[in-house]
C-alpha cells in the first residue's frame, strides 16, 4: 500500500522495517537455539533412570530394607540369570561347559577394554543343577552400583554385561545343542534398553511422519504443513536443552516412559496451538490487506486460548509434584518443560515463519481480501455449518443423547484392571529375558534368584524364619548365607530370605507379600518385608494413593483456570463435569478393548492417573478453544448464536487438532511396551471422544439450552438471547 504523502509511506517502510528486523531477529534466534538443543534430544536417553526401587518414596517398606540391607553386603548387586537347558537331560559335558563359561565371564572384554571381573560385585562361583536334571542355573552379580556407568558410545555396564554374555553363549554354549537365556533382572533392564532404543529416532520420525501427512490433508498445501513441523520441532530442542541437564545433574527424574512422553506431548501441542494460530491468520487475511496487521489480530486473539490451554496442561502436569512414585513425579516437570517449548515456539517461531512467506504459505489456496468468514457458515451446507443447525435446532436432545452415551461406556470403568502385570507382560514382543523367566519356572522355584528380603531384630529371627515358612505361596525361608552357617548380624538385625513358589514379579506374588507382612507384623513392628516383589506392592499402593490426592488436585486447579479464563463458575463446572464424563467413558471402552479385543493380561496401576491428566488437561484445552470464541461471539451477537458461530468456526480446526493429537500420540505404538501401547490408545480415543462428542456436541448444545445464564455470575456487554 502506498500513501499519498512522502511522510506516511516513510512511516510505513518504517513499520516495515521494524516487522522485517523483529522477524529476522527470531528466525535467527531459533535457528542458533535448534543448534545448541537439538542434540540434547538424542542425548536424553543417556540420563535414563528405570529402576523402580529408585522411584518409591523414602519412607517405603521396601525401601527401607533396600537401604538396611545394603550393609550385608559390600555392593549393591544386580543379578543376571544363566539358564541352560537340554530336553533330553543334562550331560557331564554339559556341566563343564556350564562351569568353563562361568570361569570366563570375569575374562569378558566389553566395549572400550574393560573387563567384565572390574565390574562384578562378586566372582561368579556356582552352577547350581536343577531338580529335573534338565536345565543349570548361573547367577553373575554386577556391581549396581555402577551399573549405569559408560564403557563406550553411549552403552551402558547394564547392557553391555549382557550383550557379551549372549554374543559369548552364541559362539560357546548354543552350538552344543544347548538352549540359554540370559534372564533376570539384569536381563530384564537390558532389554528394556533395547526397547526404549527406538524413542530418539523410530518415535519421533513416525510422530513426525503421521503429522505431516495430516497435515497435508487439513492444509492441502505442501509448505504449510512444513512450517508446522518445525515449530514442533524446535519446541522439542528447547525443551530438551532443558530437561537434559536438569536429569544430568538429578534434579528431576527421568526414565524412558516419560521421554517417550515427553516426544508425543510437544509435538501434539505444538501442532495443536499452530492450528489453532494458523486458523486465526488464515481468517483475518480475508479482511487485511497487510499480512502484518492480519498476525496482529490474529495473535492478539489467539494467545489468550491458547496460554490458558497451555497453563491448564502444565499446572496438571505439576500436580504429578504430588505423587509419592519418583517417575510419576518426574513426568509432571518434564512434561511441564515440554508444554512450555510448544507454546513458546508456536507463538514466536511460528508468526516469524508465516510473517517471512506472506501469503504465498497457504499456496495453492491464497487467502484473499473477499471479506468470506467462517462464521457465516452457521445453518449452512458444510459440515460445522449443519452441526450447529443441528445444536441450534434441538439443543436439549443433542445433550441428553450424548451425555446418556457417554455414560454408557462409563458404565464398564469398573472393569478396567490396573492391579499390575509380571515383567513378561511389559513386553509386547518375545524377549530373552522374558522367555528365560517362563523357562526358569519350569525347572526351579518360580521366585529363585529374587528371594524376598526380611529385615528383623536378630533375637526374632528364628521366629520369623518359622513363621514365613508357613505362609502359602512360600517355598522356603532362612537366616543362614549357606547351610551350617549362622546368619550375618549387623547392628542387631538379621536378614532373612524367603524364595517364593510364584513369580515373584506376578500379581500373586506381591498377594503373597502382602500376607507376609501381615503374618509378621504379630512378631513385631520392627520386623519389615523387601525385596523386588515388596517393591511392586509397594508402587501399587503409592499409584492408588496418587490416585486418590492428585486427580482431585488437578480437577481443582482446571476449575480454577476456567474460571478466570470465562469469568464464569457456571461454565467452569460444566466444561469440568463434561470432561469427567468423558474419561469415564474413555476409561470404560477402554477396558473392553483391553479385555476382550487385545487380550492384555492388566495395566500397570500408574495407567488410570496418566490418562487421566493427559485426557482431563489435553482434553480441557478444546472446550477453551471453543468456548473463548464462544465468549467472544456472543458479546457481538448474544448468547445463543455466539455458541452456534462459534462452534462453526472453530469446528474444522479443533476437530483437526484432536485427531493431529491422537494421532500422534498413536505413534507411542511403535515402541513394544505394553505401557506405552495402553497409554496410546487411552489418549488417542480419549481425544477423539472429547473433540467429536464433547467439545461438538456435549458441551455447545448444553450451553445452549441454558442460555446466557451459562456465563453467571458474569454478564456480558450485550446478552440478548
Amino acid at each position: 500500500m502506498r500513501l499519498p504523502t512522502g511522510g506516511g509511506e516513510l512511516t510505513v517502510n518504517n513499520k516495515r522495517w521494524a516487522w522485517r528486523s523483529a522477524i529476522a531477529a527470531v528466525l535467527i534466534g531459533w535457528l542458533v537455539l535448534g543448534a545448541i538443543g537439538g542434540p540434547t534430544v538424542g542425548k536424553l536417553s543417556e540420563v535414563q533412570e528405570n529402576d523402580n526401587a529408585n522411584f518409591l518414596p523414602k519412607q517405603a517398606e521396601s525401601t527401607l530394607v533396600a537401604n538396611e540391607s545394603a550393609k550385608f553386603v559390600d555392593s549393591t548387586a544386580l543379578p543376571y540369570f544363566v539358564l541352560i537347558e537340554r530336553d533330553g537331560g543334562i550331560t557331564p559335558g554339559d556341566l563343564q561347559a556350564a562351569q568353563a563359561f562361568l570361569a570366563k565371564v570375569p575374562t569378558l572384554e566389553l566395549a572400550g577394554g574393560k573387563k567384565l571381573g572390574d565390574y562384578l560385585a562378586v566372582a561368579p562361583k556356582t552352577v547350581i543343577p536343577s531338580a529335573d536334571k534338565k536345565a543349570l542355573l548361573l547367577t553373575v552379580e554386577l556391581n549396581g552400583d555402577r551399573a549405569s556407568e559408560v564403557v563406550a558410545e553411549g552403552e551402558t555396564v547394564l547392557f553391555a554385561t549382557a550383550d557379551k554374555m549372549r554374543n559369548t553363549i552364541k559362539q560357546d554354549l548354543t552350538p552344543t545343542g544347548l538352549q540359554v537365556y540370559v534372564t533376570g533382572p539384569g536381563g530384564v533392564f537390558a532389554d528394556f534398553i533395547v526397547a526404549f532404543s527406538g524413542i530418539d529416532g523410530i518415535l519421533l520420525g513416525v510422530a513426525l511422519a503421521v503429522m505431516f501427512v495430516i497435515l497435508l490433508i487439513v492444509y492441502r498445501s505442501p509448505i504449510l504443513p512444513i512450517a508446522v513441523l518445525l515449530t514442533a520441532v524446535f519446541g522439542l530442542a528447547l525443551a530438551a536443552s532443558v530437561v537434559y541437564p536438569l536429569a544430568k545433574n538429578g534434579v528431576l527424574e527421568l526414565n524412558g516412559q516419560s521421554q517417550g512422553i515427553l516426544f508425543i506431548l510437544v509435538v501434539g501441542a505444538a501442532t495443536d496451538y499452530s492450528l489453532l494460530l494458523v486458523s486465526r491468520y488464515k481468517e483475518e487475511l480475508h479482511d487485511y490487506t497487510s499480512k502484518y496487521d492480519a498476525m496482529r489480530i490474529a495473535w492478539r486473539a489467539s494467545i489468550e486460548p491458547i496460554a490458558a490451554s497451555a497453563a491448564t496442561v502444565i499446572l496438571g502436569l505439576l500436580c504429578l509434584l504430588l505423587s509419592q512414585l519418583g517417575s510419576t513425579k518426574g513426568l509432571g516437570p518434564v512434561g511441564a518443560i515440554g508444554i512450555f517449548g510448544a507454546l513458546v515456539a508456536s507463538m514466536t517461531f511460528l508468526p516469524a515463519l508465516l510473517l517471512a512467506f506472506g501469503r504465498r504459505i497457504f499456496w495453492p489456496s491464497i487467502p484473499h481480501v473477499d471479506h468470506v468468514h467462517a462464521r457465516d457458515q452457521v445453518g449452512g451446507r458444510r459440515l460445522w455449518g449443519r452441526v450447529s443447525g443441528l445444536v441450534g435446532r434441538h439443543p436439549r436432545r443433542v445433550w441428553v443423547i450424548s451425555a446418556l452415551a457417554l455414560l454408557a461406556c462409563g458404565a464398564f470403568l469398573p472393569t478396567f484392571k490396573a492391579s499390575g502385570i509380571s515383567q513378561e507382560d511389559l513386553f509386547l514382543n518375545k524377549v530373552e529375558s522374558v522367555t528365560g523367566t517362563e523357562e526358569l519356572g519350569k525347572h526351579f522355584d518360580a521366585g529363585a534368584g529374587t528371594p524376598v528380603q526380611i529385615l528383623t531384630p536378630s533375637s526374632q529371627a528364628d521366629a520369623v524364619v518359622a513363621i514365613a515358612s508357613k505362609v502359602d505361596g512360600v517355598a522356603n525361608a532362612s537366616a543362614s548365607v549357606a547351610p551350617g552357617v549362622p546368619p550375618k548380624v549387623v547392628d542387631g538385625k538379621v536378614l532373612v530370605q524367603a524364595t517364593l513358589k510364584v513369580k515373584a514379579d506376578s500379581p500373586a506374588a506381591t498377594k503373597v507379600v502382602e500376607h507376609l507382612r501381615t503374618e509378621l507384623d504379630k512378631v513385631s513392628p520392627d520386623v519389615l518385608v523387601g525385596g523386588s516383589t515388596a517393591i511392586n506392592l509397594d508402587v501399587l499402593d503409592a499409584s492408588q494413593r496418587d490416585l486418590r490426592v492428585i486427580i482431585p488436585t488437578i480437577l481443582a486447579v482446571i476449575f480454577l483456570v476456567l474460571m478466570l479464563l470465562l469469568r464464569s463458575i457456571l461454565a467452569a463446572i460444566l466444561l469440568v463435569v463434561a470432561n469427567v464424563i468423558s474419561f469415564a467413558a474413555t476409561l470404560g471402552v477402554s477396558a473392553i478393548a483391553f479385555n476382550h479385543i487385545f487380550g492384555f493380561p492388566g495395566a500397570d496401576p500408574a495407567i488410570p492417573l496418566y490418562g487421566f491428566v493427559f485426557l482431563v488437561a489435553l482434553g480441557i484445552d478444546y472446550s477453551i478453544f471453543l468456548m473463548t470464541r464462544v465468549r467472544e461471539e456472543s458479546v457481538e451477537q448474544g448468547t445463543r448464536p455466539g455458541i452456534l458461530t462459534g462452534l462453526a468456526v472453530t469446528g474444522g480446526v479443533i476437530t483437526s487438532a484432536g485427531v493431529v493429537l491422537a494421532a500422534t500420540f498413536s505413534a507411542l505404538g511403535v515402541l513394544p511396551i505394553l505401557f506405552l501401547v495402553q497409554t496410546a490408545f487411552l489418549v488417542a480415543f480419549g481425544v477423539l471422544l472429547d473433540t467429536t462428542i464433547v467439545r461438538s456436541l456435549l458441551v455447545p448444545a448444553l450451553a445452549h439450552d441454558i442460555g446466557k445464564k451459562i456465563w453467571w455470575p458474569s454478564k456480558l456487554s450485550r446478552t440478548p438471547s
